[in-house]
């Protein structure tokens, strides 16, 4: 290799740990002003029926701004991979790139808004399917919020292009910091009515937020270069048609992937009033260390993905792998050992308020420890579907993702209805289902490129000792606390200081001294 090569990639790689960094930092403001919004949920609302209501009509909402249009999603992933092979990341777009861009905007302006209308019309037959087992009012409750919500659909795929074509510039902070406008929509309203009986007020803040998310991209964007010409040019157009291809495919994979969730309200709906709640506040727990720890690595490195697959560049793609996967099964391990230690106390001393009692405390904390199992399949499948996308591939993670309904469904049946697990074979089921998913996508990606997992998974091994020695440590110093005798928040709170500290401290020294490699670049770069 060159040494101009070389020095480009120093640099590249640099440049990519400042970016995680910096999208780490707003991710967690972001996260943050979501957390305190899911406190006030919680207070005014509590694990109850309209609660429910809320959380099942948000569902196919979610799905579109969430999970189809949100970072990471296949609006977000197709643009990244189209648009970062036509415009660097310091040009203005040309009159090639905006119509494309036009034509991407105008055929998903007209997708969307047909779902939202169908949503808005069908929404008492579509909240009857998905909830099936659940009561007259609760299905009828559940409708009206969803009523309120449609438009969100409408949003959904714009706001995934929009932050796609903001990454593709070096443009990380709002993609990122925009989430956080919703929820302070959400916490003003809901602080200024004080007395919603019927969650109205909630879902009405939840879709004048989403407006205000797709209100904040517009002018970074016409600043860049981008204009709105609308137009249907798709005849006959090969980059639109690379669109497609990635596009409808991973909507698909993504699609199946809610219906995973559709499987889990089914069941929900059969268990205690305030389970779906429950399951709906542990993921949200469980996403804001993992989506901070996803969002900052996999958004920068994506677009390397994409450009480096389009030079054929193998070995460098297996490097960054390696590199990115790697920090993120470090920091993961430490965060699965810290939940199954400290969740009961963390969301009692969060959440344990107003209408969220002890009960919902218990539930949720259930919910999140099995949760918690994911962890590492999750950041590994995220990761590799990157791989996948880069290489213009979104058909195996669909096909792969289709292939794990049948699964979700019978693993919902047999630990909830057949062991009795209740809320806790709800998440434990989706743990399995993330490792059948993150397993597979690795076993098939050897079609495209050969990925060097020796060294990777060496290094997790003596991540795993070192976790499982901090964890019994960590048990240990749980069962002390235990003796302690403090006002019931101090004691929490101590006791979450106290633990995360030692355990950190404790797990960090143990990889240190096995020679694992992240673990040394994180001391020589504390050093620095």
């Amino acid at each position: 290799m060159e040494e101009s090569q070389i020095k480009t990639k120093k640099d590249e790689t640099q440049g990519v740990l400042k970016a995680a960094w910096l999208i780490a930092l707003v991710t967690v403001a972001s996260k943050l002003i979501g957390f305190v919004r899911d406190m006030v949920v919680a207070n005014f609302y509590g694990a109850t029926l309209v609660s429910d209501a809320y959380f099942y009509a948000l569902q196919i909402p979610s799905l579109a701004i969430i999970i189809l249009g949100g970072v990471g999603g296949p609006f977000h992933s197709a643009a990244v991979a189209v648009f970062s092979k036509l415009v660097g990341a310091e040009d203005k777009p040309d009159e090639v790139v905006n119509r494309l861009y036009n034509t991407f905007l105008t055929v998903a302006f007209v997708f969307f808004a047909i779902c939202a209308v169908l949503g808005f019309f069908f929404a008492d037959k579509i909240m009857g399917l998905i909830i099936s087992a659940g009561t007259p009012e609760l299905v009828s409750l559940a409708s009206a919020h969803f009523k309120i919500m449609s438009p969100i659909i409408l949003i959904g795929g714009i706001i995934g292009i929009y932050y796609g074509l903001l990454v593709v510039h070096k443009q990380y902070i709002l993609p990122n910091l925009s989430p956080m406008v919703l929820s302070l929509v959400v916490i003003i309203a809901i602080s200024l009515a004080h007395n919603d009986k019927s969650g109205y007020v909630l879902a009405i803040a939840t879709t004048v937020g989403a407006v205000c998310q797709i209100m904040l991209q517009f002018p970074k964007l016409r600043q860049i270069g981008y204009r709105i010409k609308p137009n249907f040019d798709i005849k006959n157009n090969p980059q639109f048609k690379n669109i497609c291809e990635l596009l409808f495919p991973a909507i698909l994979s993504s699609t199946i992937g809610q219906i995973s969730i559709y499987i889990d309200m089914f069941f929900a709906s059969n268990l205690v009033l305030g389970a779906w709640t429950a399951v709906v506040f542990a993921n949200r727990i469980f996403q804001f260390p993992v989506g901070i720890l996803v969002t900052a690595f996999l958004v920068p490195l994506f677009p390397i993905f994409s450009r480096l697959a389009g030079e054929g560049d193998e070995n460098s793609i297996r490097s960054y792998f390696n590199k990115g996967v790697g920090v993120l099964f470090f920091a993961a391990i430490p965060m699965i050992i810290l939940i199954l230690l400290l969740a009961q106390d963390g969301i009692s001393l969060v959440f344990e308020r107003g209408a969220f009692n002890s009960n919902a405390v218990v539930m949720v904390s259930e919910a999140l420890c099995f949760l918690s199992f994911s962890i590492i399949p999750y950041v590994f499948r995220d990761s590799i579907t990157r791989v996948y996308y880069a290489f213009n591939d979104s058909k195996t993670p669909f096909v792969i993702a289709t292939s794990s309904i049948a699964l979700k469904a019978f693993l919902n049946w047999l630990l909830i209805l057949k062991l009795n697990m209740g809320i806790a074979g709800i998440t434990l089921s989706t743990s399995f289902v993330t490792l059948f998913n993150a397993t597979f996508l690795g076993l098939f990606i050897h079609r495209k490129i050969k990925l060097d997992y020796k060294s990777l998974f060496i290094n997790f091994g003596k991540m795993c000792v070192a976790g499982g020695i901090t964890f019994v440590i960590g048990l240990l110093m749980c069962k002390y606390f235990g003796y302690i005798q403090l006002p019931k928040y101090v004691f929490e709170l101590v006791k979450i200081f106290v633990v995360m500290f030692a355990c950190g401290i404790i797990y960090v020294v143990l990889n240190i001294i096995f020679k694992m490699e992240y673990a040394s670049e994180l001391l020589n770069r504390l050093k620095k």
